[in-house]
């Protein structure tokens, strides 16, 4: 009996040390001018087809580990998109807005939610439909509160094989990067928001240090890719998005494979280097 109850105890934490990012979501309101401002930043991304329902598009840039960027943006920004997940963000630029986790049984992860008392959707059915006409199927569930992808990842399982819809054309897009190292997620209220991660997801706790570039404290869970991020004062950029966005990632890292640079900012021990923010119109993409 021990033993059992000490493996209970235990599943948690080794979920978490095991997550590995599924895609991070950038969303604005023309994917033409997304694509484009990737393009002055020399980040090559493809286009991916119209999602199901002929509402959204989405364009990205899939990496060697199996994470990939997606950009999001309307079909059509003047017709009207009631309840669309991520509105807010595609009408106002509001960059980086969700992030997904991918887990093999979608069922067993949202019932092991439901039990620590996560508040978590039913499974959900998706898809998209590629430019070579294959057709590709999903199902999602939004985790905790606020829009799929907010504060906690949502989780994504494939119906259609995994590859098909991360690699368009057989392979990454790019070898330059090696994939989504780090999501970090603004938040009002950093204890809190600690609280709900090591309650739904057994972690221990963060690491944590000051951040003059975001004007935040950061909280790291080691072994995810989970970065917390609360404002230092109510002028701080971060503030700003807060109350603007709400709770939902605002910065993302990729895996740096080699690329000579000097780092902006020191994260943890490890140098991270920004991209053009300007070109980037306020997106803040980084590299660790």
């Amino acid at each position: 009996m021990r033993l059992l109850l000490f493996c209970s105890l235990l599943l948690p934490v080794m979920m978490a040390a095991e997550w590995k990012v599924d895609h991070a979501t950038i969303a604005g309101p023309s994917l033409k001018h997304l694509r484009e401002m990737f393009d002055l930043v020399g980040l090559r991304t493809q286009y991916g087809g119209e999602h199901t329902g002929g509402v959204t598009e989405m364009g990205l840039m899939s990496f060697p580990d199996g994470s990939y960027l997606e950009l999001i943006a309307w079909v059509n920004a003047s017709a009207p998109h009631p309840g669309a997940s991520w509105a807010k963000f595609m009408d106002e630029e509001g960059g980086a807005c969700a992030w997904a986790i991918h887990v093999d049984d979608i069922g067993k992860e949202t019932a092991r939610l439901k039990a620590a008392n996560i508040a978590v959707q039913d499974p959900a059915p998706g898809g998209r439909r590629r430019t070579d006409g294959v057709r590709l199927e999903w199902e999602t569930a939004g985790v905790g509160p606020g829009d799929r992808g907010s504060l906690f990842p949502f989780l994504i399982h494939d119906v259609t094989a995994r590859d098909l819809r991360v690699y368009p054309t057989g392979k990454p897009t790019t070898d330059e990067y090696g994939g989504i190292s780090k999501v970090v997620i603004a938040v009002k209220d950093l204890r809190a928001a600690i609280a709900l991660y090591r309650r739904g997801f057994g972690l221990p706790q963060p690491k944590e240090q000051k951040d003059a570039h975001l004007g935040s404290t950061l909280a790291w869970f080691p072994g995810t890719p989970v970065i917390l991020a609360a404002p230092l004062n109510s002028k701080t950029w971060l503030a700003q998005r807060l109350a603007k966005f709400g709770e939902a990632p605002c910065a993302i890292l990729l895996k740096d494979t080699g690329h000579p640079r000097s780092g902006d900012t020191i994260w943890f021990d490890r140098m991270v280097s920004w991209f053009d923010p300007g070109k980037l119109e306020g997106i803040q993409l980084g590299m660790e």
